[in-house]
């Protein structure tokens, strides 16, 4: 593989070049490889969700008749203890820490990946406020540079880019109800642009759609699912009227100081957490334990809606809305929000899915008040908080409009309008970033492989 020349780029000359036709070759092995490895590992951490908190499986094994309303407590609590024992004693501290938002960072080397597989096993199966897609971007980026560094060794830094952004695009093409939405994600995260935006976004599109195709054989193979959110059976949406758009300015504001109030919390407790990480993230876990049992007794709602990504949790929630007071959804907003700002500052995982659950269970009790249709309520919290939580507002509208299908069209003026509120607000009350230090500075994120002076890279 070759590196980049010092003169200006020819990018259709690139296109047409043997050179990356070898790497679009190479992009398609990899995506099939990595998104297998995704697929498997979804697999693996929601049925171990299944096995420790289906009343069926290990509290019926220890002579529990039900989920002890205790249960969550020591669940929780052991996440702490496992990924504590990660961050601490492997290599690369488990990955990134969430509290610090959603960005695109370098692949991890192949000695970190163990820790960041371990770190966010632990945390998604026993019931930590994360999402998987931090740490599956994170997996597969390095092992998209670990397999290919397997036949070639010495990468240069370019082509190890474009391999670990391609490797990411193939391991979450399904978990946002599209490859088109996980890769826009990423496009958006990382700030690619320019000429090269399309040379380079090719093979990350071309692994993100190889790797939705593996995930729905595996699915038609196994029945375990594909693992994408989607709400279907909403009901339908007309023409958004003036109060709706008013609503949409009061959605975008609360989503901005919720927003804002959970990732204060959780970059106040995480410099605190990861001093005496295994003492203090164990008790991180028992904390998130306890707000999820105090849901359910306040509530008599199952303790699964508090605990986890909400990735499965938010169709539930939808589908049922219609049994929830207007008292359990401020419960279970206030539980969930408290959660999920304990979890990012302990926990190793993403920050998207919990932000979208709270973010719908907020529209959901917003529709309560007059002029606030369910399904525009829904929409609008969704896509405001995953602005607030990520700053990403194409991403946000794009993803929300993708999950809610059709009325995610028909409601997409009004989610545009509480995204950019959401936006502009995060802007005006996050506080500003530190200087970056020379040595990160100098190192580069793994999606973001669009230096202004390239060359196709070599096989």
């Amino acid at each position: 593989m070759a590196d980049p020349p010092s003169g200006g780029v020819d990018v259709v000359a690139l296109l047409r070049s043997r050179n990356y036709l070898v790497l679009l070759v190479i992009v398609c092995v990899l995506g099939v490889l990595i998104s297998a490895g995704a697929y498997w590992f979804l697999y693996l951490s929601s049925d171990l969700q299944k096995w420790v908190f289906d009343p069926a499986y290990l509290p019926k094994a220890l002579g529990f008749h039900g989920e002890p309303v205790w249960w969550p407590l020591p669940a929780v609590a052991l996440a702490g203890v496992l990924v504590g024992m990660a961050i601490q004693y492997l290599p690369g501290r488990g990955g990134h820490s969430p509290a610090d938002g959603f960005a695109m960072h370098g692949p991890p080397t192949r000695a970190q990946l163990p820790g960041v597989f371990l770190a966010a096993l632990a945390g998604l199966a026993l019931g930590a406020v994360i999402g998987p897609e931090a740490p599956l971007i994170a997996m597969g980026g390095g092992l998209a540079i670990a397999l290919v560094g397997l036949v070639k060794r010495n990468l240069p830094q370019q082509s190890a880019q474009v391999l670990g952004a391609s490797g990411s695009f193939a391991a979450i093409s399904t978990l946002l109800g599209s490859p088109l939405s996980g890769a826009f994600l990423l496009m958006e995260a990382s700030g690619l642009g320019g000429p090269l935006l399309g040379l380079v976004m090719v093979p990350g599109l071309l692994a993100s759609g190889i790797g939705y195709l593996i995930f729905i054989g595996f699915d038609s193979w196994t029945g375990h699912g594909t693992f994408a959110l989607t709400l279907p059976g909403l009901p339908h949406f007309g023409h958004p009227d003036g109060a709706e758009f008013g609503w949409a300015i009061v959605i975008g504001v609360a989503a901005t100081v919720l927003g804002g109030l959970i990732r204060w919390m959780a970059l106040y407790l995480k410099p605190h957490v990861e001093r005496r990480v295994t003492v203090l993230a164990p008790l991180v876990g028992l904390a998130v334990g306890a707000l999820a049992v105090a849901f359910a007794e306040g509530t008599g709602k199952p303790s699964s809606l508090v605990l986890f990504s909400g990735q499965s949790g938010l169709p539930t929630l939808v589908s049922s809305s219609a049994t929830f007071s207007v008292g359990a959804l401020l419960l279970l907003v206030a539980c969930k929000s408290l959660a999920y700002g304990a979890s990012l500052s302990g926990f190793r995982g993403g920050p998207t899915f919990p932000g979208m659950f709270i973010g719908g269970a907020g529209g959901l009790l917003m529709s309560h008040l007059p002029g606030l249709p369910e399904v525009a309520g829904l929409a609008m919290g969704m896509g405001a908080m995953t602005c607030s939580m990520l700053g990403l507002p194409l991403s946000s509208v794009l993803i929300t409009a993708i999950i809610l299908g059709s009325a995610g069209l028909d409601t997409m003026p009004l989610v545009i309008v509480s995204v950019v509120i959401a936006y502009v607000g995060r802007a005006h009350f996050s506080p500003r970033p530190h200087p970056v230090p020379d040595e990160a500075a100098s190192a580069q994120p793994a999606a973001a492989a669009a230096p202004a002076r390239a060359s196709a890279p070599a096989a």
